[in-house]
């Protein structure tokens, strides 16, 4: 079929001839960070550079969820089901209340504000992983421009007592995070090409200790054509990517199963359905889906 390459023959499995790329909703700059409600049966994805959360109800269509967002990026939900956010504006991590108020989590690291971060995820014990590019202070179209107080791109862990550690360094712009289906394993892009000739595009994989430390950091997949800007994995533990020419789906081993192919660029995606069986994908201007033949890792 047309929206999609084939590389190994469990890829036909996971992705059905009769599942075909669906257009949603267009009309965005730079649609990224979908998070699905399964409870509520919706989707919320940030439009950057409009500074503006969207929400996608199946049935209903595209509506404004909140405006301004500071320029908001990554979500997901913590263990109670509400909303994290990446700002990139205020350079935080923000948690939305039940009655709509919203909670700064943290928004500096050892009194230096961090650059802007970019995308987030939530482990089983309630600590907040995160990674923070410097992509949102470089201009004023994803942020605001601004000077860099802490001098590195690192990825952190904010754990349910408050306490900000640093477990990633030397990453030159740390994007992309999500935990395996057990928690063993931690991924991370590193999309420096982005503004590095020559940068690296590619994922690496940490094993996690007991104490929330990474180890054993190893090179997962290098993402060719484009860069690995987020993605999720689902209940097998296969990683489905963003990248140049839509998402890349690699099995646990790092290789390479197929393509769904899609016309825009591709920043995120995620899992989303009352199964978990969808795959939401926010790409350039557009919002997409595609059902697979595979379930998310991420409770809905």
């Amino acid at each position: 079929m047309a929206d999609r390459e084939v590389f190994d023959e469990r890829f036909k499995r996971f992705l059905p001839g009769n599942c075909w790329l669906e257009k949603l909703c267009t009309g965005f700059r730079w649609a990224e960070g979908p998070v699905y409600f399964g409870d509520a049966d919706h989707l919320l994805f940030s439009d950057v550079p409009n500074d503006r959360i969207m929400r996608w109800v199946e049935g209903s269509g595209v509506s404004l969820f909140r405006a301004p967002s500071h320029f908001s990026n990554g979500n997901t939900r913590d263990l109670e089901g509400r909303l994290v956010t990446c700002e990139h504006r205020t350079r935080r991590l923000t948690r939305t209340e039940y009655d709509g108020s919203v909670t700064v989590l943290v928004d500096r690291y050892e009194g230096k504000r961090f650059n802007s971060p970019n995308d987030v995820t939530v482990k089983s014990d309630g600590s907040i992983w995160f990674t923070d590019p410097t992509y949102g202070i470089l201009t004023d179209y994803e942020g605001e421009r601004s000077t860099e107080e802490i001098g590195g791109c690192n990825v952190y862990r904010l754990d349910p007592d408050g306490a900000v550690d640093v477990v990633a360094d030397d990453f030159v712009m740390p994007n992309g995070i999500a935990f395996s289906p057990d928690e063993s394993r931690l991924y991370v892009s590193d999309t420096g090409v982005s503004h590095i000739e020559g940068g690296p595009h590619h994922i690496r994989c940490f094993d996690v200790a007991d104490d929330g430390s990474l180890k054993n950091d190893s090179l997962f997949a290098i993402i060719e054509p484009g860069a690995s800007d987020g993605f999720r994995l689902d209940v097998d533990g296969n990683l489905w990517t963003s990248a140049g020419d839509g998402v890349h789906c690699y099995d646990p081993s790092g290789a390479l199963l197929g393509k769904i192919l899609v016309p825009e660029t591709v920043s995120n995606l995620v899992f989303g359905g009352p199964r978990r069986n969808r795959l939401y994908i926010t790409a350039t201007t557009s919002l997409y889906a595609i059902y697979t033949g595979q379930n998310g890792a991420q409770k809905p």
